[in-house]
């Protein structure tokens, strides 16, 4: 694994085991981020009763924790630069143990002090991991691992799906939330020790909103990062209004059942985290992550365009549909972030990832909304989903053009 400080004691390990290493620790955090940040949604019941608000209000937890990721996201370029990567990766490891410290303790202030912690964590750790990936990763595969990478999303999202409302069960919502901060905290111990020769003395620099200003820079000079840019706020938009609404339409629009369609749910996440793999082992196959997320766009858009006629297919076919849109509309992230990489300097892998996330917290952030102020026009969820596909309609133009003009180049 790169190290951010000079080392006293070089470790002699081959280059693949650095990049093992890091592609397995950077996992982790992100199945660690994911799982902290969606704790509550599935022990919302019971959690909602001990908080003294209604279940839904989790919905604006949700939003609060990606609000305040964009902030941390924003913040990050500042913080690699004067910390380095993996001390920053330390810091949002502790964010997320505070968090699940302070929402077992069932207290709707502490509550909104842990959506606080963790969206701070989360906003800051991809930076930090892409950093680190970046100076350990062959060009040629850094589709399939910062793919892998992020398949520690739907992996921490189906994580904390089946194994959360078990344990509520067995220990109650409350201890089990608390357990669950003990995996942050081993993998701040096994970072520490595992850099424990490095130097970390904070470097001084530029100020917050100097460091924020030179990072939309480094971004909008740039004509990929500025596709890269509107496509993750495009595609996100659309992938977390799949994962909001998703068991809505089946329910109300095609007659399943609440159970069933929770099941497809979590299914669709599986294939969300096969395609992330998938898609970019086929980006670096074919040497262009720019043309697969513009196909990614199409197939996505066919999807959900598909939805409306989901009642007249047999059972296993909705099934099948709903499985490979999971692997398409999920798949474009880990490309995403290796084109990024890709098309940033060495040295600003950090500071040009935090700048470009800002866009897809964005997304993420306007997506559900915007398809519920469409839905109330329209009165159906799978008819909402047509009207919303549009952003991938322009994600994958804006993309397949980008495509077309570095191959006329090449």
């Amino acid at each position: 694994m790169h190290k951010d400080r000079p080392l006293r004691h070089p470790p002699q390990a081959p280059a693949a085991h650095g990049l093992l290493h890091a592609l397995t620790t950077t996992t982790l955090v992100q199945i660690i981020a994911t799982a902290t940040a969606l704790a509550l949604p599935p022990i919302a019941p019971r959690a909602a009763a001990d908080l003294g608000i209604a279940a839904h209000y989790v919905g604006y937890q949700i939003s609060l924790i990606y609000l305040v990721g964009a902030i941390g996201s924003a913040m990050s370029g500042t913080l690699l630069a004067r910390f380095g990567a993996v001390l920053i990766e330390v810091v949002s490891l502790a964010l997320f143990a505070l968090g699940l410290l302070l929402l077992s303790a069932a207290r709707l202030d502490l509550a909104v002090l842990a959506s606080v912690a963790v969206g701070m964590g989360y906003g800051l750790q991809n930076p930090a991991s892409s950093h680190i990936l970046n100076h350990v990763c062959p060009p040629a595969r850094r589709g399939i691992v910062f793919s892998i990478k992020q398949a520690g999303v739907p992996l921490g999202a189906v994580a904390s799906s089946l194994s959360l409302p078990v344990m509520d069960q067995i220990i109650g919502w409350r201890m089990t939330v608390a357990l669950m901060a003990i995996a942050p905290v081993l993998l701040i111990a096994h970072l520490l020790w595992h850099h424990r020769h490095d130097h970390h003395h904070a470097r001084p620099g530029a100020g917050f909103i100097a460091n924020f200003i030179a990072e939309q820079q480094l971004v909008w000079r740039s004509g990929r990062l500025r596709v890269l840019s509107a496509l993750g706020l495009l595609y996100s938009a659309v992938q977390l209004s799949l994962s909001a609404f998703l068991v809505l339409m089946l329910v109300e629009n095609h007659g399943w059942s609440l159970v069933s369609a929770a099941a497809v749910g979590g299914l669709l996440q599986a294939f969300g985290a096969v395609g992330r793999v998938t898609w970019g082992w086929l980006a670096d196959r074919i040497g262009s992550g720019i043309g697969i997320l513009s196909f990614i766009g199409v197939a996505s858009t066919l999807g959900l365009v598909a939805c409306l006629w989901l009642s007249a297919m047999p059972m296993a076919g909705q099934i099948a549909l709903l499985c490979a849109l999971g692997f398409c509309l999920s798949g474009w992230n880990g490309v995403a972030m290796a084109e990024i990489a890709r098309s940033a300097p060495p040295q600003d892998t950090g500071r040009v990832m935090g700048g470009a996330l800002v866009y897809t917290f964005i997304g993420v952030m306007l997506g559900p909304s915007s398809y519920a102020l469409i839905y109330e026009g329209l009165g159906r969820y799978d008819a909402t989903f047509v009207a919303v596909s549009s952003a991938l309609v322009l994600g994958a133009l804006a993309s397949g053009w980008l495509a077309l003009h570095q191959r006329r180049a090449a």
